[in-house]
């Protein structure tokens, strides 16, 4: 019996065409292919002791091999764990005890991290190539296939649940947003333990039988370069506006050879109006949209470039498969033109958390509405502004960093008695930290150990960029410290 997914389908509908090019190792599958690899990684997996109900965990860098384990996965009832390779050892240790894998699969980065598993290609090689293909029945579309960790306000890592109706509900207001069609090409060499890398990239352009190219990493001028090339013929590239920011910035850079793009689409970051409007004028097909881990695809602005001329800034509209509301901090709807919070109501959204049931409680009112945390305003044609985001989080370089995650690593420091992180305008990163401690010793005697502590126990893009040594930090009358008072300092250089 088929395996009941897009794979299966398009193996029957058009088994001879491309679905997946690896760049980086010069391989393609086509959609019989495809399939064929995904039901014997399925037997591969069921023989190492996965069963309905387990997860799977990888560390790797972008490859076919993930799309195919994260298919097989959903085949078997299982839950795919991608985990996010720029995390410190330390960081991942604490994943994979939350997740409680059955097992591991990873590339080069397992002995680069000193973590236990087993090789991946080696995986593919042996235990996929001699495996007799699996005959599936279809199970529950409601049944968890994917956790994506996403860290919490209190610094917490939470893996939000993610079924294949869930992400079957992100490729069909994808595709109807940016227009994904059978003839339509991905370029994917943003990261496979994003929701941007595994979904929006995966199965949108899949879903509807066309075809995706994976890089392993983004390089602006190598992705502009494939861009650009009409052999390749790529339709749809989906980036944080810092990823299009450096690809304007390579040397040589031609708009020009960018406009046979259906949709360079923009997300997971504010994207400032005049940067869009560049795009614009050159006649390159640049929309900005708006979606999170919990929720998949909500907002997309259209690909009509005078509608977006006029709207710029502007995340989009929903699909009419998406419910959206503003609401006031009593709940109650704000008017047209008010700012509020942004709540979300479909069946993209996931169904909660893994092991956190509080947390999962919390991020749900009445009516299976799902707090976003971030503050938008809606006009009178339907269009979304975001305007905040969740109390002091930031977003770095297409990161979410949270400074609770970063004061809390500072704790058991010797001579730091307080501390509290910010987020600052960069012009590179979008946003980057800023740290003000109190404590002993000279603010630049400390700073290169501080920074060090970071680095060791944070991924790289948590670390803040500027360090400031304050007497006492400002609070207000309840004790509670006023990070409004520290961004002001961050912005006027009063440290």
């Amino acid at each position: 019996m088929p395996g009941g997914d897009s794979i299966a389908f398009h193996a029957r509908l058009q088994p001879a065409k491309t679905a997946i090019v690896d760049l980086v190792r010069g391989r393609k599958w086509s959609y019989a292919e495809l399939e064929m690899l995904v039901a014997r990684t399925v037997s591969a997996l069921r023989r190492k002791g996965l069963r309905r109900g387990d997860r799977l965990a990888v560390l790797a860098r972008n490859g076919p091999e993930i799309p195919a384990l994260h298919f097989a996965c959903a085949r078997i009832g299982a839950m795919i764990v991608p985990l996010n390779w720029r995390l410190a050892p330390s960081e991942l240790v604490s994943l994979l005890a939350d997740a409680e894998p059955k097992f591991l699969l990873g590339d080069t980065l397992l002995e680069e991290k000193g973590l236990a598993g087993t090789d991946l290609d080696t995986f593919f090689a042996k235990d996929v190539a001699g495996s007799r293909p699996a005959r599936t029945r279809p199970l529950s579309r409601d049944l968890p296939s994917l956790i994506l960790y996403t860290s919490g306000t209190s610094g917490r890592p939470k893996g939000a649940l993610l079924s294949e109706r869930n992400l079957t509900e992100t490729a069909i207001n994808f595709s109807l947003l940016a227009d994904v069609t059978s003839k339509s090409v991905f370029l994917c060499d943003a990261p496979m333990f994003h929701i941007i890398g595994l979904a929006t990239n995966v199965r949108p352009v899949l879903m509807r039988g066309g075809t995706m190219l994976i890089s392993d990493g983004f390089r602006a001028d190598v992705t502009l370069e494939r861009l650009a090339d009409p052999a390749l013929g790529i339709t749809h590239y989906v980036c944080v506006p810092q990823m299009a920011a450096a690809i304007r910035s390579v040397e040589g850079f031609d708009a020009a050879k960018l406009r046979g793009l259906t949709a360079l689409v923009t997300g997971g970051a504010p994207h400032a109006p005049a940067s869009v409007l560049e795009w614009i004028e050159d006649g390159v097909p640049l929309t900005n949209g708006y979606g999170m881990t919990e929720v998949g695809t909500v907002f997309n602005m259209p690909l009509d470039p005078e509608i977006n001329r006029s709207k710029a800034g502007s995340v989009g509209i929903a699909t009419d498969r998406v419910q959206t509301r503003i609401v006031d901090s009593q709940g109650q709807d704000v008017k047209d033109g008010e700012a509020g919070e942004l709540l979300v109501r479909g069946e993209n959204v996931a169904a909660g958390y893994w092991r956190r049931a509080e947390e999962t409680g919390e991020a749900f009112i009445t009516g299976r509405w799902f707090r976003t945390g971030d503050i938008a305003v809606r006009d009178t044609d339907g269009f979304h502004w975001l305007i905040d985001r969740r109390k002091d989080m930031f977003i770095s370089g297409g990161e979410n960093v949270y400074p609770a995650e970063i004061e809390a690593a500072l704790a058991d420091v010797a001579g730091v008695s307080e501390c509290a992180v910010v987020g600052v305008t960069d012009e590179k990163w979008g946003e980057v930290g800023h740290l003000f401690w109190v404590g002993a010793g000279t603010a630049a005697g400390r700073e290169d150990e501080l920074r060090r502590i970071l680095r060791e126990r944070l991924a790289s893009y948590k670390v803040p960029r500027y360090f400031t040594k304050l007497d006492t930090l400002p609070r207000n009358g309840a004790g509670k410290i006023l990070k409004t008072e520290l961004r002001k300092r961050a912005l006027e250089g009063a440290g």
